[in-house]
């Protein structure tokens, strides 16, 4: 009896030493799976710690897929954009000359049609002129050597010298002098060399639809009216011929040059007047960028270096910018007063004030400022 009791009471003990045992190898497995998530919580933290973030890094980052797809498929597809740019301007100009110009010879005044005639034809010539030179024209693009540039940083990308006002395009992987923004419908950047014939081609883009829509407004309600006739003739005469008997006649149908005339009109008045909405708004905003004198770019960095010197107490200045009309004289090259003729009004291949490297103070600036620094 004593032997049984004394062999269960050493299979007791061997179970608790075993159940100890057990505890500890739990607790010292739990301590050592604390100890790797905060050894991995604080490695993940020191590899993505930076005293600059904020919720627009985070937000750049979040879309930085969409970037990579945007730029590959703009870059893949401005060839496509140019196109569809010289085919829709391509067919409203041949609907007004097919269709428009015989009406406006046949039944207005000797007065209106030299009026439609020359303004009709100097706004297309303008925007034809302006809209080639935009993509042809390189918007300059920085030395690969430093050469005598002085005061200049280095492109992070590029591994080149950057002036002052030069970014890189992700979409052109080049720097680009005074970059304003990489435009998919000139299949080109817009920069020092090309940023007037840009706003010009969008000026006069802009006036020319809304031209041809004020212009076209009486026919356009007259071909929206005819084509809704035509769907209710085109109604009846199919009831009739459902219900045809010997003492109906089916009613007239529009010929096909009636039909494709009105649905011309209609075509040209509907897309003129959403470009010249979209188009119009985009050439305001770039109006109001050239008066302040500053990109497109320019604007985000400014606002976020006037928002850093408000908290400072100081007043941020644009180097860059003089005064509203005197920004105007610069951008469009106007250095005496018949320049507004032969360099706004009329086609011209004129150059831009300076290099794009350095920024001198142009000819019609007559305050003094300091000089600027390429930094």
């Amino acid at each position: 009896m004593r032997s049984r009791q004394r062999m269960f009471a050493a299979v007791m003990r061997l179970l608790l030493k075993c159940l100890r045992l057990g505890r500890r190898r739990r607790f010292k497995l739990v301590r050592q799976a604390e100890q790797l998530w905060h050894y991995g919580h604080l490695c993940l933290r020191s590899l993505l710690y930076n005293s600059f973030t904020n919720g627009d890094v985070v937000l750049d980052s979040l879309f930085e897929p969409v970037y990579w797809l945007v730029d590959h498929v703009t870059r893949w597809f401005g060839v496509v954009f140019v196109a569809l740019v010289i085919g829709l301007t391509s067919s409203i100009v041949a609907i007004v000359y097919i269709c428009l110009l015989p009406l406006i010879l046949q039944t207005y005044t000797p007065a209106w049609i030299c009026w439609h005639l020359a303004y009709g034809h100097w706004n297309l010539v303008m925007i034809v002129f302006h809209y080639y030179m935009a993509i042809t024209t390189s918007p300059g693009h920085p030395p690969q050597t430093k050469n005598d540039l002085t005061g200049v940083s280095i492109c992070r990308k590029c591994i080149a010298p950057k002036p002052a006002r030069t970014h890189h395009c992700s979409i052109c992987n080049r720097c680009v002098l005074k970059m304003d923004h990489h435009c998919p419908w000139l299949n080109n950047c817009v920069g020092h060399y090309n940023h007037r014939y840009f706003f010009s081609f969008c000026l006069f883009m802009t006036m020319g639809c809304i031209y041809c829509s004020i212009s076209s407004w009486e026919m356009f309600r007259d071909a929206y009216a005819a084509i809704e006739r035509m769907k209710l003739l085109e109604k009846e005469r199919l009831q009739v011929a459902a219900n045809q008997t010997y003492y109906q006649t089916p009613p007239p149908t529009f010929s096909f040059r009636q039909r494709a005339f009105h649905k011309s009109v209609v075509y040209l008045w509907v897309l003129c007047s959403s470009v010249a909405l979209a188009l119009g708004a985009l050439t305001l905003w770039h109006a109001a960028l050239i008066t302040r004198g500053e990109t497109s770019i320019e604007r985000h960095i400014n606002k976020k270096e006037r928002q850093r010197l408000q908290k400072k107490g100081k007043v941020f200045r644009n180097p860059y910018s003089y005064s509203s009309w005197v920004n105007w004289k610069v951008f469009l090259g106007v250095d005496m007063p018949r320049h507004w003729l032969t360099r706004v009004l009329l086609p011209s291949p004129h150059l831009p004030h300076g290099t794009g490297l350095s920024w001198d103070l142009p000819p019609c600036v007559t305050e003094q400022r300091s000089p600027l620094l390429a930094i």
